[in-house]
């Protein structure tokens, strides 16, 4: 069938070759980009019925704790096998207490000392893999550093509470200790507690944190850095004063992504933290927990409970990691467009 046009003289005429192929491309292009809507929606609507999930789940236990879970030291089932208990209009078991603050308190710290371990490490080496190593050896190297960030959680889990945490312990946490500075003294135990936890975790954000800058130093304009050297800028000088205040914005990215895998680890803490659940780390090497830890670690008792509270809490302390990590990412973004803003300082040769 042929396709036809109005004349002004009312009669018809048929369409060129070259109009219907444009009809035809119109209506592709209209495809493709419904395509591509569907597509950049899916994050967000599983992003929001997630939260419309964990909302429903931990609705219970938000009514049933009020305000206090926030601010109690205690988290407990209670007497899963005695009497229960209404408060609020909601059914838990006897002596129940459920309180978020000493594993918000662990995951905060920890997350931090990994970032405040991992960062230094990781921009220093993708500086070394890009600028200073020949183009062979960057790419075994950067093959390794892949293969580290392919390793199961677990396995580091098990290498930190058998090898690397007694190694430490033996060495490195009685050195620390001896020197009888508050919070950084005390008994180091067998190499579990707070630092091995947050060491392990560094290791496992580096491959992260590296890879990106990797790239990042990559793409940094080769003719920006000859001309620092021009002006007289050692080669030291010009990653410091060019490379990395040209990707500032993207290493400020790249630390917050570090710090939510951080955040968010979960089998290698439980293994290593020793599960302290009620109790403040007094020293570096104390045991400690995370919220996500104490997920894992309650979540088949939690089963047992025939009120089905203890799951609710759990629930909710999925909830507030699920809003600390989506505050920190925002938090990311803010700081990236803070510091995108700022120009490139001139180094000292001008």
């Amino acid at each position: 069938m042929t396709a036809t046009v109005q004349r002004p003289s009312g009669r018809t005429a048929p369409l060129s070759a070259r109009t219907r192929r444009r009809a035809e491309l119109t209506g592709r292009d209209r495809a493709v980009r419904a395509g591509l809507l569907i597509a950049a929606l899916i994050p967000t609507a599983a992003l929001a019925f997630l939260v419309y999930e964990m909302v429903k789940e931990a609705y219970p236990a938000i009514i049933f704790n009020g305000g206090n879970f926030l601010t109690t030291k205690k988290f407990t089932m209670g007497n899963l096998y005695g009497n229960i208990e209404v408060k609020h209009g909601y059914k838990a078991a006897s002596g129940a207490q459920f309180g978020v603050l000493p594993l918000l308190f662990g995951t905060v710290v920890s997350s931090l000392i990994a970032l405040v371990l991992a960062v230094p490490v990781a921009v220093g080496g993708a500086v070394l893999l890009v600028e200073k190593l020949p183009p062979r050896l960057q790419g075994l190297l950067g093959v390794f550093l892949e293969l580290l960030a392919g390793i199961p959680s677990i396995v580091f889990g098990l290498w930190g509470i058998y090898t690397f945490g007694p190694l430490l312990s033996r060495t490195v946490y009685r050195w620390i200790a001896a020197l009888g500075i508050p919070w950084l003294s005390g008994p180091t135990g067998a190499g579990e507690g707070l630092l091995t936890a947050s060491v392990v975790l560094a290791v496992m954000i580096i491959p992260i944190v590296a890879s990106v800058s990797r790239e990042l130093i990559r793409a940094v304009p080769t003719t920006s850095k000859e001309g620092a050297l021009a002006l007289a800028l050692t080669p030291t000088e010009t990653v410091r004063y060019v490379t990395i205040p040209y990707i500032r914005t993207g290493l400020i990215a790249a630390a917050v992504l570090g710090w939510a895998r951080a955040l968010g680890e979960t089998i290698a803490v439980l293994i290593i933290s020793g599960n302290a659940l009620n109790i403040y780390p007094h020293s570096i090497f104390d045991p400690f927990s995370t919220m996500a830890a104490t997920i894992a670690a309650f979540l088949d008792s939690a089963l047992t409970d025939s009120t089905g509270m203890a799951i609710h809490a759990l629930a909710e302390v999925g909830l507030v990691l699920l809003a600390f990590t989506l505050l920190t990412n925002f938090g990311g973004r803010l700081l990236t467009r803070r510091f995108s803003d700022a120009g490139l300082p001139v180094g000292r040769g001008v």
